[in-house]
């Protein structure tokens, strides 16, 4: 099935007003590229850097491995309206972590719909309801006030800013299953 094509609601991780998100598949490559490969959509998401095609392809490879082993990863997101891959969302473990932690990028013409905030409140019911999850976080950089408003809009709680690997300084985002608003 490729990117383009809609998704049934019965092979969808969840659907939301406007979103469909489903497990990645290697269609989405050309849709990871134009998300991952936007300058201005990464500013904020690992070390800034855009993805190329290679870094993708491990990105999918990457996610299969995830739902293989713990049953969840990174998910397409779709408009319910036409079935275009508006961007990501997922549940993961960055680098191993044993938290579960919530990422997420959009296209950047999707920006400022409400949108971010739709699917990290959808995924993380998707969390708690499906995948019993009953703690996940985020991690942002200090400076990164829209994702702040969006993970404080969904109920997640702001917590420590600590370093990450490289050294950089990162603020912690915590949500408690049950603690939503």
């Amino acid at each position: 099935m490729s990117s383009a094509d809609p998704v049934p609601a019965s092979e969808a991780l969840f659907v939301s007003k406007r979103l469909r998100a489903r497990r990645l598949a290697p269609g989405d490559l050309a849709d990871m590229l134009a998300v991952y490969g936007d300058a201005d959509v990464v500013r904020w998401v690992g070390d800034g850097a855009v993805l190329d095609e290679a870094a993708c392809r491990r990105w999918l490879d990457v996610t299969a491995d995830n739902y293989d082993k713990r049953g969840y990863g990174m998910a397409a997101l779709e408009s319910r309206e036409g079935g275009k891959v508006v961007g990501f969302c997922g549940l993961v473990h960055p680098g191993g972590q044993e938290q579960v932690e919530i990422k997420y990028a959009l296209r950047r013409d999707c920006w400022g719909r409400g949108l971010a905030t739709e699917a990290v409140t959808a995924m993380l019911a998707y969390g708690e309801q499906v995948l019993q999850l009953k703690r996940v976080i985020a991690t942002t950089a200090p400076e990164n006030e829209a994702s702040h408003r969006v993970l404080l809009k969904v109920g997640m709680e702001r917590g420590e800013l600590r370093r990450d690997d490289d050294g950089d300084l990162i603020q912690v985002f915590a949500w408690k299953g049950g603690a939503r608003a």
